[in-house]
């Protein structure tokens, strides 16, 4: 892989982990109409039981947006890099991607989804990236009528794998979570089982291209978080975050505490921090005009913050981290 590519590569992954932290996974590709998730129905099967975070974006109808239009435009890209995956891959990011499932587990390191998961809709090259993987020194083997391709390890020992679910969707993560995919679809023990999130999930995936479900109390056991803040943090079960993405991204957070008595103090708390950045915000305009868009809402147990970010304060982000780079 040249330089180009890992640079073009690397950016893409940068745009995936902005995504992911603000529940709008995406990835660097081309447009497609929204999906509920009735559509990706079929996608979770796929997705094993134990998940403790499940997230979604309608890929291409993220980058078809105005907003990823105005961004491409003051960030550059390596278009080389990406003529050059197309030509080692046979995947065209920009066309060939639909949308995305992630999942991921937490707590057990020996669970199938320990390492996380990807499944992938859109128009992939079997033949093609069979033979690239060979060339590479990839290893193909068949699983339970599934074709696998892993790559080779790399220096820290290790692999990926990508499997042929069904003609147009793949999935990819390490060979533990790809098998845990396929025995999860097999044997009707998937993600779809769980009433509760597939509850949460019904509830934001409605007019939003892009959401994620996770439980906090598992994730909040496994950061680590310093003593002093874990104990001040009122007990809190699920989390979801929605957004769409077109002209600006619009979305909302939501918690739902465990009792009434923890969703008050939980309101209160966020009540301050926004109190808090209204001060801020009148010496950061940027800022301001964020803080502005934030509305807390709720009711019994669930706590709401929605926001909306137009293009204009996004467009600035990358004159913000220009003018941070030139300080350093």
């Amino acid at each position: 892989m040249t330089k180009k590519t890992r640079y073009f590569m690397a950016g893409s992954a940068a745009v995936l982990g902005v995504g992911l932290c603000t529940g709008l996974i995406a990835f660097y590709a081309g447009g497609f109409e929204a999906v509920s998730a009735a559509p990706v129905a079929n996608e979770l099967r796929y997705v094993p039981a134990n998940s403790t975070v499940i997230a979604y974006a309608d890929v291409r109808s993220i980058m078809d947006s105005e907003l990823r239009t105005k961004l491409k435009a003051a960030i550059p890209m390596h278009e080389q890099g990406q003529a050059e995956f197309l030509a080692q891959t046979g995947i065209d990011i920009e066309r060939d991607i639909d949308y995305i499932v992630a999942a991921g587990s937490t707590g057990n390191t020996q669970a199938p989804l320990a390492g996380g998961l990807v499944v992938a809709r859109g128009r992939f090259n079997d033949t093609q990236l069979e033979a690239l993987a060979r060339e590479h020194g990839g290893q193909v083997e068949d699983y339970k009528g599934k074709r696998l391709i892993h790559s080779p390890a790399n220096e820290s020992g290790h692999q990926m794998t990508l499997a042929f679910l069904e003609a147009g969707l793949v999935a990819i993560g390490t060979k533990t979570t790809v098998q845990g995919a396929i025995d999860a679809q097999l044997t009707s023990h998937s993600i779809t089982s769980n009433a509760e999130m597939m509850g949460i999930v019904a509830d934001i995936a409605s007019n939003n291209n892009a959401w994620a479900v996770g439980r906090f109390d598992a994730i909040a056991a496994q950061a680590n978080l310093p003593t002093e803040i874990a104990s001040r943090m009122p007990p809190v079960k699920w989390f979801s975050a929605a957004g769409h993405v077109n002209g600006g991204i619009t979305g909302t957070l939501r918690a739902e505490a465990t009792d009434e008595a923890s969703a008050d103090l939980l309101r209160r708390q966020v009540s301050g921090v926004l109190a808090l950045g209204e001060m801020v915000a009148k010496s950061d305009p940027t800022a301001g005009a964020l803080i502005k868009s934030l509305q807390m809402s709720g009711s019994g147990k669930t706590v709401a913050l929605s926001f909306a970010l137009p293009a204009e304060v996004l467009a600035l982000i990358p004159q913000m981290a220009g003018a941070h780079q030139q300080i350093q």
